[in-house]
């Protein structure tokens, strides 16, 4: 004689890998997308940096852009005062506002 199994049916487990999927997409177009999005967008913006750009570093400095090199950017935060900065801790581009 069969005994009944504990826990539901033998196919029952589709179900449960459906939801799983159906959460984890959820997941990415809330989360992941936007998150990877927004990391492009900061890469560009450090890629696309030129002399006489204003940036804010990470740590509130606001500056002009006078020379950039791959991982370097040199800052004029006030008259005859540059200071160097690594390229990562720009964290945006501002817009001069007319």
């Amino acid at each position: 004689m069969a005994q009944p199994q504990a826990g539901g049916q033998p196919g029952s487990i589709l179900p449960t890998i459906a939801l799983a999927a159906m959460i984890f997409g959820i997941f990415y177009f809330i989360v992941i997308l936007p998150t990877r999005r927004k990391q492009k967008q900061h890469t560009d913006m450090l890629e696309a940096l030129k002399s006489g750009d204003r940036v804010v570093t990470s740590g509130g400095l606001y500056g002009t852009v006078v020379g950039v090199t791959d991982a370097i950017v040199q800052l004029r935060i006030a008259e005859q005062v540059k200071v160097e900065i690594a390229k990562s801790s720009i964290a945006e581009l501002r817009r001069e506002e007319a």
